[in-house]
């Protein structure tokens, strides 16, 4: 799958951008500030109808318009696919494939699978679980339609029962029978989600534990382990077991909305033990078996977004990621840099096509 251009119109600091893309690698260098990201977020934004750095669409809309237009030409499967992304302050967003309106976004998902390694990734590390959890979803979600369904039902009904437990607590009064509806719905949906996820990690630590023996030399142990409280006993006797702490909290204390993630390096927690260049390794990994998985299930070749990975990564650790990305494993790629030099020794090593796009001030 390659994107062959792209089209901006009111998107973030952009008035008004065309870009034509070489088929393997391009490249968006100059100072911070200029949109180096923005450009990558944009293609990201194609792939899964949201930002990658800002989820509130109006925030992505130029100071100075009232909408915006992302529009993505691209060859998959020897057909040419136009998507367009559109959004208007005060209505909903537009994803379009072929001039046809999606009705739901879910059925876009996966459609131009992509995988995006940036600076904001450090949240996978520093930030709680939740996020880690979207990561695992995402990664699933894109070859899986019956799991991004599945998500979709358990984020309602534990919606539904949240606000029942508040209904209960404001009223001073209980029924057990309706919480006993929303519990046997929510193991309904998770458990479902619970063994994909386990079946998932087992897959996947794998091909991380590659990825990172390559990224860091072989010379460190990192380990990666799913924690769910389904490993224990099913959802429903959780549910059963937690009610007075539910009852007291208002809201649901167990489920696969609080399972995690533990990383670890040589068995310490890479959060409070890895340095930043491991920390760096460990999330660029993380992303490439993202990457590797996702061809895997899809059969099709994920775009890869490089979003500054050179910045605090010692010279042997790019050399390695270089030479990863040095083999026909990869299809197309974007990088932003803030150091034109540094970028253009980087490609050329890789003996690869490549275009390289300057931008000096915001267009």
């Amino acid at each position: 799958m390659i994107l062959k251009s792209l089209s901006l119109i009111n998107y973030k600091n952009f008035e008004s951008k065309d870009f034509t893309f070489d088929a393997k690698i391009n490249c968006f260098v100059g100072n911070n500030g200029v949109g180096k990201t923005n450009i990558l977020d944009a293609i990201y934004h194609l792939s899964f109808g949201k930002s990658y750095f800002n989820p509130v669409t109006s925030q992505n809309i130029n100071h100075d318009a009232d909408f915006f237009v992302v529009n993505g030409v691209y060859d998959k499967d020897n057909r040419e696919e136009k998507v367009v992304v559109s959004a208007k302050k005060g209505s909903k967003k537009v994803i379009k494939r072929n001039a046809k309106v999606y009705e739901r976004f879910a059925d876009h998902i996966g459609f131009l699978p992509l995988v995006i390694i940036s600076p904001a990734d450090r949240d996978l590390i520093t930030e709680g679980s939740d996020t880690r959890r979207k990561f695992i979803d995402g990664v699933i979600s894109q070859s899986d339609k019956s799991y991004l369904s599945n998500l979709l039902g358990y984020s309602k009904i534990l919606a539904q029962r949240n606000a029942l437990l508040k209904y209960f607590a404001a009223n001073s009064t209980f029924n057990a029978d309706t919480l006993a509806v929303y519990n046997e719905q929510l193991e309904g949906f998770g458990t479902p989600i619970f063994e994909k996820r386990k079946q998932f990690l087992e897959r996947f630590a794998p091909i991380f534990n590659e990825r990172y023996k390559a990224i860091s030399g072989g010379t460190e142990h990192v380990t990666l382990t799913y924690s769910s409280t389904l490993s224990d006993m099913p959802l429903k006797h959780s549910l059963t077991n937690a009610l007075a702490k539910d009852r007291s909290l208002q809201y649901t204390s167990v489920g696969i909305h609080k399972d995690d993630l533990q990383f670890e390096i040589n068995g310490h927690p890479v959060k409070k033990f890895g340095s930043q260049g491991q920390q760096k390794s460990y999330l660029i990994a993380l992303k490439l078996a993202q990457f590797d998985f996702i061809k895997q299930e899809s059969g099709t070749t994920p775009l890869l977004l490089l979003d500054d990975i050179f910045d605090k990564l010692d010279e042997s650790r790019v050399q390695h990621i270089i030479e990863l990305v040095n083999t026909n494993d990869f299809g197309q790629l974007f990088i932003s840099d803030t150091h034109p030099e540094r970028t253009e020794s980087v490609v050329k090593n890789i003996h690869q096509s490549y275009e390289l796009f300057h931008l000096e001030r915001a267009q």
